[in-house]
């Protein structure tokens, strides 16, 4: 099942945005898939862009927060239109978990911060390049 999948994206370095490890979690027709992982090096360079849309909206939380690691799921939601009420688009939701210096540590989410939902498509087409493609 689709709603089932999500990345992990682990920083190692609170704060250093370009060192990560992206782990897809999904299952496969038969049902499970051992947990793949990418370091920035293995990105695919046509999905870098969507790499960096979801670090521009971790940079945007607190500078005293930083993500340690972050969940991103594939969510549906509406965005209505005159023409089609019922419309929906996909988006990537994120779900952040930060540390501070004082040693704090807390979970963010889209309900903290609105632009964890990201509705680039771009991003969306990453989620599912990791989660689907090439695994048939």
């Amino acid at each position: 099942m689709m709603n089932d999948a999500e990345i992990q994206i682990q920083f190692p370095k609170p704060g250093t945005w370009q060192e990560f490890t992206l782990t897809p979690i999904y299952q496969d027709k038969g049902g499970y898939r051992p947990p793949a992982r990418y370091t920035q090096d293995e990105i695919p360079a046509d999905h870098a862009p969507a790499m960096a849309a979801v670090v521009a909206a971790l940079v945007g939380m607190g500078e005293d927060w930083q993500a340690v690691q972050v969940w991103a799921r594939l969510k549906e939601f509406y965005a209505p239109e005159e023409d089609d009420p019922m419309r929906t688009e996909e988006a990537v939701e994120l779900t952040v978990e930060a540390v501070n210096p004082q040693g704090g540590r807390r979970v963010f989410t889209s309900r903290d911060y609105p632009e964890f939902i990201v509705t680039d498509p771009a991003a969306v087409d990453f989620f599912k390049y990791f989660t689907k493609q090439n695994h048939e």
